[in-house]
């Protein structure tokens, strides 16, 4: 059962072909079998897991429906989840058991979703390639000396490995599209305010989003469809109407009108790479697209620019933890002094110190206007100029990662070599459109991935495109040896 998708899953629970305890009890039993050779897990909620099962097994006896009604899933350990451990992949909050559900566990559980387990991620979301979890590093199913990114990388190892069929994951640069591209899965960051962020714990509350990882685009759209939706407990929410994703994947793309950026074929992308790009590219015209070439002059900007503004929300975000009311406390402070640096200073890692120090350097008296009100300038201007492209075109293509997943440590002494990972991803965040990644081929084994950008709130369109195109190619279909 463990190969199956979320849509297959649906027919199978729908078809009575077996039960969700007993698809539970698989998966649960192959989670503990693989995954000491990946680690993609910190929490597996076995109890809870089986309960939810079984409840799910009631509610299909008598007569409920629903995609999701049983099915299997795992949540990035930064979503809260009541009375278990929410911990951010962080030793500050190793100890923390959230009292309440964020409203995208929530919406989840109430689709009849079993939770699996929390899924491992860089610490406070913060890394490109899940290296900097307090619990170690997560190792990718198709090579197990290489980063699966992040810092949703316990969760697109997981779903790549077919320990669950589909994740949460959240995207502040990149965070859900750079790990998909990186574990041949296809993931979405959805409009800034389409999904809930209350119960998700931040880490730059203007950039952070939640959004699925799963191994086709029907069964993002199966979890989008759960998950999206206005919350009046989180100010950033939008309230709009949730469109039909599953509808809008028949589509067919004839007239749709695709925009290349200058700027994402520059020298820093792996040729291979520029090649399964065109290739989709061709692929996508056989299918009734149209092609222009376009330009996003401010991209050049958008790195200097992103790590100014995240790590500045971060130094924000992250004052709370104090060793005062909850997490980790020092043992036995002098004074109050000493009880936070102690606290903050053994209980985070080294990259969430270092976003942190940046961070309250630039919003520091001297340097505010010098480095974060420019840094707001130049989003702007990126945004704008994803309006004025979506004047001209539908959607927008490119690759999604420079390069394909690099070694474990590769790049753990040059922090800088790993940002420019995200030099695809991160002004999809700055401009808060949404985008998606889907797999587009293989380099020496390694999965590459290609990323669609659409409009506001016009989700449904990257998904039909993505669905479109899986319907006449295998890529998303294959899988690592030995899982």
């Amino acid at each position: 059962m463990h190969p199956l998708t979320l849509a297959e899953i649906a027919r199978g629970l729908a078809d009575k072909t077996f039960s969700s305890e007993e698809l539970t009890r698989t998966l649960l039993a192959r989670i503990q079998q693989l995954d000491p050779q990946l680690n993609s897990f910190i929490s597996v909620t076995e109890d809870l897991a089986i309960q939810q099962a079984k409840a799910a097994d009631t509610r299909r006896a008598a007569g409920e429906t629903g995609a999701l009604l049983g099915a299997p899933i795992g949540h990035k350990d930064l979503f809260c989840t009541l009375d278990i451990r929410t911990s951010c992949g962080s030793k500050m909050l190793d100890n923390f058991k959230a009292p309440y559900n964020a409203t995208v566990v929530e919406k989840l559980a109430a689709a009849g979703a079993v939770t699996l387990g929390k899924l491992n991620m860089d610490e406070f979301a913060m890394g490109s390639a899940n290296e900097s979890s307090h619990y170690g590093a997560v190792k990718n199913p198709w090579n197990l000396e290489r980063v699966p990114g992040g810092s949703s990388g316990g969760s697109a190892a997981a779903v790549a490995a077919r320990l669950l069929p589909a994740a949460t994951g959240t995207d502040t640069g990149g965070s859900i599209r750079q790990p998909a591209a990186l574990t041949n899965l296809t993931g979405i960051k959805p409009t800034y305010g389409r999904v809930s962020r209350w119960g998700m714990i931040a880490y730059a509350s203007s950039l952070d989003q939640g959004g699925p990882l799963a191994r086709t685009a029907e069964d993002c759209a199966l979890m989008l469809q759960a998950m999206a939706g206005f919350d009046p407990k989180d100010s950033t929410s939008v309230d709009q109407p949730v469109d039909d994703y599953l509808a809008a994947l028949t589509k067919p793309l004839t007239g749709l009108r695709i925009g290349l950026p200058k700027e994402y074929f520059s020298a820093g992308l792996d040729s291979r790479i520029a090649d399964a790009v065109m290739a989709v590219v061709e692929q996508l015209k056989a299918l009734g697209a149209t092609v222009k070439d376009i330009s996003l002059p401010n991209t050049q900007n958008a790195i200097a620019a992103y790590y100014v503004i995240a790590p500045a929300e971060a130094s924000s975000n992250l004052s709370r933890f104090d060793g005062v009311r909850f997490g980790y406390r020092c043992e036995n402070p002098a004074n109050l002094e000493d009880l936070y640096k102690r606290s903050r200073g053994e209980g985070f890692g080294a990259e969430v110190k270092r976003r942190i120090m940046v961070g309250a350097y630039a919003l520091s008296a001297g340097y505010y206007d010098a480095y974060y009100i420019k840094a707001q300038q130049i989003r702007r201007l990126i945004k704008n100029d994803f309006v004025a492209a979506f004047n001209d075109v539908d959607l927008i293509l490119g690759p999604t990662t420079p390069n394909p997943a690099w070694k474990l440590g590769e790049k753990s002494n040059d922090p800088v070599a790993a940002y420019l990972e995200d030099i695809y991803t991160i002004t999809a965040n700055l401009a808060g459109i949404p985008g998606l990644s889907m797999p587009a081929g293989f380099i020496d084994g390694l999965p590459v991935g290609v990323q669609l950008l659409a409009p506001y709130f016009e989700e449904g369109r990257l998904l039909n495109v993505a669905h479109q195109y899986q319907q006449v190619t295998d890529w998303h279909t294959r899988v690592p040896a030995g899982f």
